[in-house]
């Protein structure tokens, strides 16, 4: 049985004890929600400060500073800059609290340099129009994947078979729902590991948020130090390939895909 997080089994963990809750909009690479409504609703806030990371779903989408969120971070390696060149994080919060970051960062000394702080400012001038397009194109892909005889399982919340479809409806704008999917790939780990090996449009990597498309698998990659158990119970099967849609031709990556599935 998968773990499904939500805001109310958040809140239920919080006890007398717990000054401070991070979570992620969406998880990685499972594409599980939480709600952020709910979670202001439930969680006490007048006690408990909420830290979450946007970098997935970014503020063109959610902007969860509006749902008590008192820290936003985003690692704008991602989709803030936009182009695979730069490596990076960002903290959004208010001016008080911005001052006791500072200060944490005088004398830690972690900046970042000039250069790439350039790089995130001009990625972030086009971030909406990338964004937007890399949406689109990821739930053309998902549609096409949910359809595919050698496809199990297909994560995407702009689904509307996906169980989280509807609450992020609610929650995201514009009627997009992020460019990142995960598939699951019928035959486990050597096959999925084959589709890995066969694409060439898209391009086997870890990363996410550029303008390339980047597929990867969870299993080996990112998620391999967790007991085989626990990453079952979470939903990462053997067999799960994430992708992030970049900027090209949603035909293209489509036929690079099936190619790859087919052999």
């Amino acid at each position: 049985m998968r773990v499904r997080p939500s805001a109310e089994a958040i809140a239920e963990a919080v006890d007398r004890e717990v000054s401070l809750v991070l979570t992620e909009v969406m998880t990685n690479p499972t594409l599980k929600l939480i709600d952020l409504e709910e979670l202001r609703r439930t969680l006490p806030l007048d006690r408990v400060l909420l830290i979450v990371n946007n970098t997935f779903i970014t503020p063109v989408l959610v902007q969860p500073a509006r749902y008590g969120a008192s820290l936003v971070i985003h690692s704008t390696t991602k989709y803030l800059s936009g182009h695979n060149d730069a490596v990076g994080g960002a903290v959004t919060c208010s001016s008080e609290r911005a001052k006791l970051l500072w200060e944490w960062r005088r004398m830690l000394g972690t900046i970042l340099p000039p250069f790439e702080s350039y790089l995130v400012l001009r990625g972030m001038k086009t971030l909406e129009v990338r964004f937007e397009r890399q949406s689109r194109s990821a739930l053309t892909v998902a549609e096409f994947l949910l359809e595919h005889p050698r496809v199990e399982e297909v994560m995407y919340p702009g689904l509307r078979s996906d169980p989280n479809h509807d609450t992020v409806s609610r929650l995201f704008r514009r009627g997009l729902y992020g460019a990142v999917l995960s598939f699951v790939v019928k035959g486990g780990r050597e096959e999925a590991l084959k589709v890995m090996r066969r694409v060439r449009v898209i391009t086997p990597a870890p990363s996410l948020g550029g303008a390339e498309s980047l597929i990867t698998m969870p299993a080996v990659s990112a998620a391999r130090y967790i007991p085989p158990e626990d990453r079952r119970k979470l939903g990462i099967v053997d067999g799960l390939l994430r992708l992030s849609v970049g900027l090209e031709d949603p035909e293209d990556l489509i036929e690079d895909l099936s190619k790859a599935l087919e052999g």
